[in-house]
């Protein structure tokens, strides 16, 4: 018993406790949300979800603990096998996962339905900070920089988007920009890397996107990054330009009805504009104080579906208002704060990355999540990370936070 006691004092005088503290209390306060989102529920497996919850974050901490006393060089040394694991999980899905909804994304183990898009998030950050704390260092051409970390990135992305899983997959794209741009590649090349997506964008309509190819052409003229390099870019864009019919033709019924309804919520109300139509009401009508815990009309009558997954962030709008949001995402602020001040100090390379990686992973699923509630992006499906009910993303963020707090305990070891 004093062993224990020891174990959790030395843990307690070590940890960034205010890290530690911050997850725990957001935790805790999506099981909160979650049982008075579900705890008038016909079903009455939605009404125990939050008792669930609670065991996913026992699991978490326990999970932040094991990863938090490994030192960084651990997961640097076994980065790539990592890596390796992650993309055969994400490849067996297909063979031996559980489909719901028309998607396969999920091992059902019994107790846990393991998504294993989301342990590639890590994966793939571990991946990606080996090979630029090394490439940063030894390899000067650009391009032998950014092809690999693309194939890395881009690998586990087109995978998840197979499943499919169109906002999970949008993560890594993220990971991979915000990691490119921490190992002080020039900006202008990470405008030619997304210039791909624009191109499918502006293609929407043939003068747009003939005005942005323009505008790509003098900016190449401009900077010169190379023969090869402006050549992929001139061809990728002509390619992208050129397909964006067929891209539109492969999307999924589904893809297409919300990039549609993100434009006009108004154009299906009853349908698949429903969710998000619901969403804003739930977080407009909330003011400046709210309606207060478990006193907000379209959670208790269940206007809004998956409210304590996808939407929980409209929960929190209706029942405590405007500063109830305002305090949460100050929490998610200070997590984020952290990450890029442990990125900025750690002396070890590869340390920095994966603290930047991992606080990239953070906003953009914050920014994200946030966005769809109020119908400022379109329905993506990522959850609000620490308060979405969800066992794997919950241990996930665990994870997360802890080679965090690990890197931070350990930021001045070369």
């Amino acid at each position: 018993m004093r062993a224990i006691k020891t174990v959790i004092l030395e843990f307690w005088n070590e940890v960034d406790r205010w890290l530690w503290t911050i997850g725990v209390i957001l935790s805790l306060s999506g099981v909160a949300l979650i049982y008075s989102s579900t705890h008038m529920s016909p079903n009455p497996v939605e009404q125990d979800l939050y008792l669930k919850q609670l065991f996913w974050i026992a699991l978490g901490l326990v999970a932040f603990w094991i990863v938090y006393v490994l030192p960084f060089r651990f997961f640097e040394a076994f980065a790539y096998l990592f890596y390796a694991a992650a993309i055969l999980a994400l490849v067996g899905v297909f063979f031996l996962g559980s489909t719901r909804l028309g998607a396969t994304r999920w091992y059902d183990l019994g107790f846990l339905n393991l998504q294993p898009s989301e342990l590639a998030k890590i994966a793939t950050v571990f991946a990606l900070a080996r090979f630029l704390a090394y490439s940063s260092k030894y390899e000067t051409n650009i391009s032998k920089r950014l092809l690999p970390a693309l194939f890395l990135a881009l690998l586990p992305m087109l995978l998840i988007l197979r499943q499919p899983d169109l906002g999970t997959s949008l993560v890594f794209f993220a990971i991979f920009l915000a990691m490119l741009f921490w190992s002080s590649i020039p900006a202008i090349y990470l405008f030619f890397i997304i210039s791909p997506a624009l191109s499918l964008l502006a293609a929407l309509h043939w003068v747009s996107w003939g005005l942005f190819f323009i505008l790509l052409l003098v900016v190449l003229y401009l900077v010169r990054p190379g023969g090869f390099f402006s050549t992929a870019t001139v061809t990728v864009n002509l390619l992208a330009g050129m397909i964006m019919p067929l891209v539109w033709n492969r999307l999924h019924d589904y893809q297409k009805l919300r990039i549609l309804i993100f434009l006009d919520p108004n154009r299906d109300p009853r349908g698949a504009g429903y969710q998000i139509i619901q969403s804003k009401i739930a977080v407009g009508s909330g003011g400046l104080l709210g309606k207060g815990y478990m006193g907000g009309t379209q959670t208790k009558l269940a206007f809004l579906p998956e409210q304590h997954t996808d939407f929980i962030f409209s929960v929190v709008g209706e029942e405590f208002g405007f500063l109830g949001v305002l305090a949460l995402l100050a929490l998610f602020g200070y997590l984020i704060y952290r990450g890029i001040d442990y990125a900025q100090k750690a002396r070890n390379s590869f340390a920095s990355f994966t603290a930047l990686g991992i606080t990239a992973v953070l906003t953009f699923q914050v920014l994200v999540n946030v966005g769809m509630t109020i119908g400022l992006m379109p329905v993506t499906g990522l959850p609000l990370p620490l308060v979405s009910y969800g066992g794997t993303s919950m241990i996930t963020s665990w994870i997360m936070l802890g080679v965090l707090a690990g890197i931070g305990r350990r930021r001045y070891e070369y």
